[in-house]
């Protein structure tokens, strides 16, 4: 059991320390401050990777995500291949006077869309201007500060070890096929050198009988 009155002493110990310290104040906004780099402070697009699935807008819990689409026909790749359609993003729009910063859009995109960016000198005088388009979602995603490095010791990516095992499987393709030619080549030059070699020794053997004749 504690000494009586042991919590009252710590925290008055404390609240003397922080008496005793000097304070410090940031001359904002001449001094800007250094946030982290995980901050919330807004969503940018990567308008490129958007399929347009709709799964951010329907796992938004505040409905603060806008989209609209149509739909293009694709022209087959191949002459006799099938047309195929696609969606096109023609609107995304995120109202920030109802976003609660929860951060479900970004956790739920399937194909790395959405980004959390530090900025957060956004405000405006009138709360309908807080509703921001693609243009200004995608001015907002070169803000994204970069991932942080991988621990040494973590395992590499699985995107990577695919990607070096392909890379690694067409070196070794590469190199039995050179292997191959070279032999190849050596052969056909051995091919030739034992066929120099034969008339050579014809040759010979015909020039000394003809001496051998022509003496008798």
């Amino acid at each position: 059991m504690g000494i009586p009155g042991s919590g009252l002493a710590k925290g008055l110990a404390v609240t003397l320390r922080t008496m005793t310290r000097k304070s410090h104040t940031a001359q904002y906004p001449d001094a800007q401050p250094e946030l982290p780099p995980r901050t919330r402070g807004v969503i940018g697009l990567f308008e490129e990777n958007c399929t347009v699935c709709m799964l951010c807008a329907r796992e938004c819990p505040d409905w603060c995500i806008y989209i609209d689409s149509h739909k293009e026909t694709v022209p087959p790749a191949a002459p006799g291949g099938r047309e195929r359609s696609r969606n096109v993003l023609d609107r995304f729009a995120i109202d920030f006077a109802l976003c609660m910063y929860c951060g479900i859009c970004i956790e739920v995109c399937p194909f790395d869309a959405l980004f959390w960016s530090p900025e957060f000198e956004y405000a405006e005088e009138d709360i309908r201007d807080l509703t921001h388009e693609r243009d200004k979602l995608r001015e907002w995603m070169w803000t994204v500060p970069a991932p942080p490095a991988l621990d040494p010791r973590a395992e590499e990516p699985k995107e990577f070890a695919a990607a070096r095992k392909a890379a690694d499987k067409l070196a070794a393709a590469e190199a039995a096929q050179a292997a191959e030619a070279a032999q190849a080549e050596a052969e056909r030059g051995s091919a030739g050198t034992d066929g120099n070699e034969n008339g050579t020794e014809n040759g010979t053997e015909n020039g000394s009988e003809n001496g051998n004749g022509a003496a008798s």
